[in-house]
């Protein structure tokens, strides 16, 4: 890998999307949301108050992805020291099988929630690790929700195809609050405020997280869900969702050290595919070919099937060992595996991608990096809000297992759902160089892995390998490639080898890195 060529290759852009930084970065997919973590900074925050401040701040700005109704995952470097925080959301105590059997009831209204956890995640990474006071990170988010933001291409076309499903809640909190006369979508360009959303954050605020969980806050949602017939209590938030710190894990690509978050997250299946792609040259993976294109495909393809043959959760089961699944063996026997076309003794059963995500990372100057990755599960959540608190509920309970007692997210009290999320820090001569994450559900692993690839086999500033278009193969074969007329001949090829071959403009990958010059 040429470190010099990739940094001094890096270009400036005139939105601001691609820039450089002395003191500290932030990065995140709200020009807003960004704009209150560098305020953080400023005032004499560290990384961890910045990436605190701009999480808040994307729950009021990208409501569709996010939320104090949703759950966050982070990893971080702090003091020379980097954690894995596992923020898993819990099943409410009452939620049971029964009612779930109907498999549209797990996605939409009250009882689709589980307990939520990104404040208490937040709030833990600031009182445990943070520098300033909670009220002064909570205060960016509660001026955004009250002086309001333009709402954006994306989130009009949201709220247009998910019109229908607003409505399918009886109460239809989540239209009031989200739509606009709680009939329509936004127009592009509007402004929308959120003000029961803003005095429920200066709530939060001035009384702490755990108000949310024991407070005023809590008997609400105790009230709202009870009127509305829904699972969580205020006895589920009490037993507050504290986050799990985790060891990390970690292995070398090309020499270069890339830590990630454990299991229930996709880190380890990351990890496995930047392990198959170690066994080819740099000089094949840099080549626009079929050939390549199709190699890396079907690394993605196997990676994602293993993932979903050996489903683990760190607490309750232990299905394999972890110094076997991410063996340099195990992972060259995988890659051997590969065919010159679509392997046939690969299930073509198709995987979901439907949840909406959001990432942000945070890097300050004495070097500490956090990188956190939340998500209210679906777009928009599970459609119902809070009455009078302006946030929507998430719709994890579609992340649990309902069949299979014995499967490790099977739903039962207090258990925690899966998820495809894998924020990660990219290590050069023992520093934190390159902080990561995107949203996108299932494609998760293979966006990151594969951007990683780019900037460390074809030398590529950050810049040009966010720009490059991206690549997926999900269990059932199809590959996903997002247009790009520079693709005509791989295209053409792929189609004889694939028929299953979908070319997506605006394809629904995102990446917010970070690197550090």
């Amino acid at each position: 890998m040429n470190i010099e060529k990739i940094e001094n290759s890096f270009s400036t852009s005139d939105d601001n999307k691609c820039s450089t930084a002395k003191y500290g970065m932030v990065s995140s997919a709200f020009p807003d949301a960004t704009k209150a973590g560098v305020e953080i900074l400023k005032k004499g925050g560290n990384a961890v108050d910045a990436a605190c401040a701009t999480a808040l701040a994307l729950g009021v700005c990208e409501p569709q992805a996010s939320g104090i109704g949703g759950q966050s995952l982070a990893i971080l470097h702090i003091d020379g020291k980097t954690i894995a925080i596992d923020g898993s959301s819990r099943a409410p105590s009452l939620a049971h099988n029964t009612f779930f059997e109907k498999h549209s009831r797990r996605f939409i209204g009250y009882k689709a929630t589980t307990v939520p956890s990104t404040l208490a995640t937040l709030g833990y990474l600031n009182e445990k690790y943070g520098r300033l006071d909670w009220e002064a990170v909570v205060k960016p988010s509660i001026r955004i929700a009250k002086r309001g933001y333009k709402i954006t291409k994306l989130q009009h076309n949201l709220q247009k195809d998910n019109l229908s499903k607003f409505f399918r809640v009886k109460s239809k909190s989540g239209a009031k609050y989200f739509l606009k006369d709680g009939e329509v979508p936004y127009e592009i360009g509007d402004v929308f405020v959120q003000h029961d959303l803003s005095d429920t954050l200066q709530h939060i605020a001035k009384y702490g997280y755990y108000s949310f969980y024991q407070g005023m806050i809590a008997k609400l949602i105790d009230k709202d869900m009870k009127i509305n017939k829904g699972f969580l209590r205020k006895e589920d938030l009490a037993f507050i969702p504290e986050p799990i710190e985790r060891k990390p894990i970690s292995r070398r690509y090309r020499g270069i050290r890339v830590y990630t978050m454990p299991p229930p997250t996709a880190g380890d299946t990351m990890l496995l595919v930047l392990m198959m792609l170690s066994n080819l040259k740099k000089s094949f993976l840099r080549k626009r070919t079929p050939q390549s294109y199709h190699f890396v495909a079907e690394t993605f393809r196997k990676a994602l099937l293993y993932r979903t043959q050996r489903k683990f959760n760190p607490r309750t089961y232990h299905q394999i060992d972890e110094k076997t699944h991410l063996s340099r063996g195990f992972a060259k026997s995988l890659s051997k595996s590969i065919r010159d076309s679509i392997d046939p003794d690969l299930p073509l059963r198709e995987s979901p991608d439907i949840e909406d995500t959001t990432h942000l990372s945070v890097m300050d100057k004495e070097g500490n990096a956090v990188g956190i990755t939340q998500s209210i599960e679906l777009v928009y959540g599970s459609k119902a809000a809070a009455d009078g608190l302006g946030f929507l509920y998430n719709n994890y309970m579609s992340a649990f297992e309902f069949d299979n007692p014995s499967h490790p997210f099977y739903l039962r009290p207090n258990s925690i759902p899966w998820t495809s999320v894998s924020p990660s820090i990219i290590f050069y001569n023992h520093q934190p160089w390159i902080v990561l994450g995107s949203p996108g559900s299932a494609r998760i692993f293979s966006v990151v892995s594969h951007f990683i690839s780019r900037v460390i086999d074809g030398d590529n500033p950050i810049d040009v390998a966010m720009k490059r278009p991206r690549l997926h193969c999900s269990l059932d074969g199809k590959i996903s490639l997002e247009a790009d007329d520079s693709g005509i001949e791989i295209i053409k090829h792929l189609k004889k080898w694939d028929t299953k071959l979908t070319l997506e403009k605006g394809i629904p990958f995102s990446l917010e890195p970070f690197m550090q010059f």
